[in-house]
């Protein structure tokens, strides 16, 4: 027991660095996939049938491939293109890109969920389609996205250990170190597994407070 106190004594710092980074690029690819995402999920159900298939094709192509293949085909890809790019944002494009996939169509199917009857109505009081979806659709979908983003946002806090491929040192690679050099596996992975815990319990108990803000707004 002793040990275990020494050794967590020992790692907990390191590992919060780790965490700091993790929790960066989770936070940086969470904003810049939602913004991708309400894009995607606009041309999704646009009557334009090229942005529909462009967008198709997008959320396909991202959701339809292994996640670490996007992370380790931009951080080899892009320096053969003439992009140099450091590891960090190279594994932040590749989480937004696949994160905004996944919004997307969570996105489109919260604005798909409210009754037509509201766009008729909007549009029969003169107001643009666009002028429609920001005002009336838009706003009714927030209590309907919010458990399926913030599960997104969940898997994508543990999705950020697949950077670990590229070299960033986040919770998973710095765990991956002291094992290396340790070789104090079990210890190691429970304060790892707890790091991860505490950010998803975190964002469902955010999530909860939110929801019942609404309600009472309501």
């Amino acid at each position: 027991m002793n040990e275990f106190i020494q050794f967590s004594v020992k790692i907990l710092p390191r590992l919060w660095e780790g965490m700091q980074l993790t929790l960066a690029l989770t936070a940086t690819s969470a904003i810049f996939g939602t913004l991708m995402g309400l894009l995607i999920a606009l041309m999704r159900i646009s009557k334009n049938r090229i942005l529909t298939a462009i967008a198709a094709g997008y959320v396909t192509l991202f959701r339809g491939t292994p996640l670490l293949l996007q992370i380790v085909f931009f951080y080899m890809a892009l320096p053969q293109m003439g992009i140099t790019l450091p590891a960090f944002p190279t594994a932040a494009i590749a989480l937004s890109l696949n994160s905004g996939a996944y919004i997307g169509e969570i996105i489109r199917a919260g604005v798909q969920s409210i009754d037509k009857g509201q766009m008729e109505a909007a549009r029969s009081l003169g107001m643009s389609y666009g002028l429609a979806m920001r005002r009336v659709v838009v706003p009714q979908t927030y209590r309907r996205l919010l458990p399926p983003m913030v599960n997104e946002f969940a898997a994508l806090t543990k999705d950020t250990s697949l950077a670990s491929a590229v070299s960033i040192l986040e919770l998973m690679k710095i765990s991956q170190q002291f094992v290396s050099s340790t070789f104090k596996v079990a210890q190691t992975f429970v304060w790892t597994a707890v790091g991860y815990l505490i950010v998803t319990v975190a964002l469902t108990s955010l999530a909860g407070y939110l929801e019942k803000k609404l309600e009472a707004r309501e």
